[in-house]
Parts: structure tokens; C-alpha cells; sequence
């Protein structure tokens, strides 16, 4: 892994591409470059049929660098450093800080690769790269680029190893808020690597894990029980406790959720039921749908207000209107 730091002092790990990859990516670019050019010359060859030898030779040159010079660069600029035979192999052209080529950079490697590519057959390109560090050819010395791999292997990742069962639970009573982040990743990734570790640095990286983390809770390691048990089992008690408080957490809004909206209740119940008219305010008397008439005011046929119907004009069954009927 090649390590380039960049202007703001940030550290970038990439993987530089090595010369079978890089080969196999120009090999691809100039099959296809060669098969636009045969293409692009027999159809030129074809429409300056009636014109003289120099034309044809200036028509043939132009053809030339504008597909085996000029095609690199365009390609290169557009898309930032992935051609075709770089994006089948995984690779990209990026600058030294790590950052995406431009039109420069693209241009010194294009006019560089003339020379060494296609004047010498590769030849220059593939010494320079077997000479660099890391494996640049001349045009990325000059264009300040490097080839780097995009597609680069996952390494397998290690679970915490549990504690032994014995352990389990015994550091319960531990205070473990004031132990910082950065000691329990360093004690995660102790664990996750402690079997890749030589025994003696696995020992000592242990005990003084054990020591520092130990210093920090007031436990002590219990008497002959191994430094990397002891991590185990408190870093083991440590998830264990955030298990319970996110578990207690979730319980307690599902609570005060099913307090605020009870099972069954409409979450907007109206005022009063529907299709109650006479229903006022809580705690008031009904109000009746026909209010009572002042007395010596009331139709003909009048029985009282708690009597169904009203005889108003001869009409049985009808409330009033309060409309006169037209003349």
C-alpha cells in the first residue's frame, strides 16, 4: 500500500498498478485506437481518391494525431483518467495528491506516449515502469499523475472473540464511563488481530491493554485469569450494557407512544357524535330542534312543544319554514 499525502496534510492508502495490469489496459486502448484509425483511413483513403499524393499524406498525418494522440487525451480528460482498457482492468489515472487529472495532465501523458509507447513500442514505457517505485512511466513523471487500482480486495474482517464462559457477568459492578474511545478501539483491534500477532508482542500488547484499561475502571485483572480474557469479557459487558440501555430505550418510547395514542382511539374524535344536533356543550341541557313559541303566538293546531308534529297552514308533519307563501 502506497502512502501520498496531500496538501492538507491527509494521508491517502492507495494502491499503485503494477506493469501486467497497466500493459494489459494499453494493450486494449490501442486495439481499439488501431481498429478507429483502419476504420477512419480506408473511408478517408476512399473520399481523396482524386486529390494528389500531399493532400492524402497531410490527411493522413491529421488522421493520425487526431486518433492516436488526440483520442487518448479527449478520452482521458472526459473521463477523468478512465479509459476503456483502465475501467476493464480496474485501474485509473489520478494526480499525486490523489486528486482527478485535468487537460494538463492528460496532454503531457498523451504527447509522452507518443514517444514512448508508440515510437519505441513500449519499450521506454515498460523499463520506466519497472525502475519507478511505483511503476510510472515517464509521461506520469512529467505529468505529475500516477496509475492507481480502483478495485482492490476486501480484507476479511474478525469478530470480537467472545470471553470464556466463566468470565461472563463478573464485571458487572465495573465503572466503564470513564474509559475513553480510543482505548476500547485499540482494544477491539487488538482482539480482532491478537492471532496474527507474534505470541510474545500478543502478551505484552495484552497485559498492557489490561493494565491501562484496569487503571481506568478500579477492576483489577482477577488473579490467573489471562490479560486478553480479561478484555474479552469486559468488552463483552461493555456491548452487553449498550444492548440493555438501547433495548430500555425503545421500550420506554413504545410506552409513551401507546400512552399519547391509546389503542382503538381515533387520534381526531370529534366534539360531540355526529348526527346529535341537539347536543350543546358539555354539561348544558339539550337544546330541542324546535324551540318553543311565545304564547298566543303559536299555529293553529299547536299541542305543545313535546308533541312530534305541527299543523302549520293545514300541512300535518311539516316544521315551518319561515318562508310566506306567494299570494
Amino acid at each position: 500500500m502506497d502512502e501520498l499525502v496531500t496538501g492538507d496534510a491527509v494521508v491517502l492508502g492507495l494502491q499503485p498498478a503494477r506493469l501486467p495490469s497497466r500493459a494489459l489496459a494499453i494493450a486494449i486502448d490501442l486495439a481499439v485506437l488501431l481498429t478507429v484509425f483502419v476504420l477512419l483511413s480506408v473511408g478517408l483513403a476512399v473520399a481523396t481518391v482524386t486529390l494528389d499524393e500531399a493532400a492524402t499524406a497531410a490527411i493522413g498525418v491529421a488522421a493520425f494525431l487526431l486518433v492516436l494522440v488526440g483520442g487518448p487525451i479527449a478520452v482521458e480528460t472526459l473521463s477523468q483518467g478512465r479509459s476503456l482498457g483502465k475501467l476493464a482492468c480496474g485501474l485509473r489515472v489520478v494526480r499525486d495528491d490523489g486528486g482527478p487529472i485535468r487537460f494538463r495532465h492528460a496532454l503531457v501523458r498523451g504527447s509522452m506516449g507518443v514517444v514512448e509507447i508508440l515510437g519505441t513500442f513500449g519499450v521506454v514505457a515498460c523499463v520506466s515502469s519497472l525502475v519507478s517505485a511505483r511503476g510510472r512511466r515517464l509521461g506520469d513523471v512529467f505529468g505529475g499523475t500516477l496509475v492507481v487500482r480502483e478495485r482492490v480486495s476486501v480484507s476479511r474482517t474478525f469478530a470480537v472473540p467472545p470471553p470464556p464462559p466463566w468470565l461472563v457477568g463478573r464485571f458487572q459492578q465495573a465503572d466503564l464511563s470513564t474509559v475513553p474511545d480510543g482505548l476500547w478501539l485499540a482494544i477491539r483491534q487488538y482482539l480482532t488481530r491478537m492471532h496474527q500477532l507474534d505470541a510474545g508482542v500478543r502478551r505484552s500488547m495484552a497485559e498492557r491493554l489490561a493494565y491501562d484499561l484496569a487503571s481506568l475502571t478500579g477492576t483489577p485483572v482477577p488473579q490467573g485469569v489471562p490479560a486478553a480474557a480479561y478484555l474479552a469479557a469486559v468488552v463483552h459487558e461493555r456491548r452487553a450494557r449498550e444492548t440493555r440501555r438501547v433495548a430500555a430505550a425503545a421500550n420506554r418510547d413504545a410506552r409513551a407512544q401507546a400512552r399519547v395514542f391509546p389503542s382503538g382511539a381515533p387520534l381526531f374524535a370529534p366534539a360531540h357524535p355526529p348526527g346529535d344536533p341537539t347536543r350543546g356543550v358539555a354539561g348544558a341541557a339539550p337544546v330541542s330542534a324546535h324551540p318553543p313559541l311565545p304564547e298566543g303566538s303559536r299555529p293553529q293546531g299547536h299541542r305543545g312543544n313535546d308533541e312530534a308534529t305541527v299543523q302549520v297552514d293545514g300541512a300535518q308533519g311539516r316544521p315551518p319554514t319561515g318562508f310566506a307563501p306567494p299570494a
